[in-house]
């Protein structure tokens, strides 16, 4: 495990110098923009929309009692979806496609040698290849987690709507409901940490591939595993430092 780490942090320290070129930088960044990013959408939406929609009516089934306002329906879609859902669970499905991904792709290349013809052409192949992908997560996943929010209310609202479980007057005003700016904040920031943590893992984990085929694929589906560990001990440790 030592070995391990100081391995992770040795090739994460060469992907954070600065770029050699700084167009070439833009371009891969612009290119890992639309491969981790806005490819994810249509799964982030189908994925938010749906659950904000059962949330919704658990909340509403599990609320039997006639002395507790219908407005807390609204009001706890709100908080689950804001404070834990989006941030967390929709990171940790982007570590199964977006992680898996980088993993694939860097360590395709290094069992090919494309990572050491980099060496030899004198590029810093650690920052060519890792750096365009973190700064890509870490700027594109709070995007994507803000998105989710808004669809998952959204859900929310029509699954109960829809079913006749509460009014939308009712459920807007749980929206509405002890509003916090910095629960928006929280959630953020731990998209944040969650981002670097899913692709300086993937991109570390297929760099550091040897053998073939085989060997890729292991690393692909160790790097699925360790990010979404990592994602689960650092929720709550932000969750303890940030909330409580």
């Amino acid at each position: 495990m030592i070995k391990e780490i100081g391995q992770y942090l040795l090739i994460i320290f060469q992907a954070f110098k600065k770029p050699d070129k700084g167009r070439v930088f833009r371009k891969q960044l612009l290119i890992d923009f639309q491969a981790l990013g806005v490819s994810s959408i249509g799964l982030v939406a189908f994925i938010s929309l749906f659950t904000g929609g059962i949330i919704a009516l658990q909340t509403a089934y599990n609320i039997d009692n006639p002395l507790v306002p219908m407005w807390l329906i609204g009001y706890t879609t709100k908080q689950m979806m804001i404070l834990e859902f989006s941030p967390t669970i929709i990171s940790l499905i982007l570590v199964g496609k977006v992680g898996s991904s980088i993993a694939s792709e860097i360590g395709t290349m290094r069992v090919t040698q494309q990572i050491d013809a980099l060496e030899v052409m004198g590029i810093n192949p650690a920052n060519y290849l890792i750096l365009p992908k973190i700064t890509a997560a870490m700027i594109y996943n709070p995007i994507l987690i803000v998105f989710s929010m808004g669809v998952g209310l959204f859900g929310g609202w029509f699954a109960v709507v829809i079913t006749g479980q509460v009014t939308s007057v009712a459920f807007v005003d749980g929206l509405q409901s002890f509003w916090d700016p910095f629960s928006i904040t929280y959630a953020l920031i731990k998209t944040v940490v969650f981002a670097f943590i899913l692709a300086s893992v993937a991109g570390y984990k297929g760099f550091t591939v040897q053998g073939g085929s085989v060997e890729v694929g292991k690393a692909s589906t160790q790097a699925v595993v360790i990010s979404s560990v990592l994602i689960i001990i650092f929720d709550l440790l932000l969750t303890q430092m940030l909330l409580t």
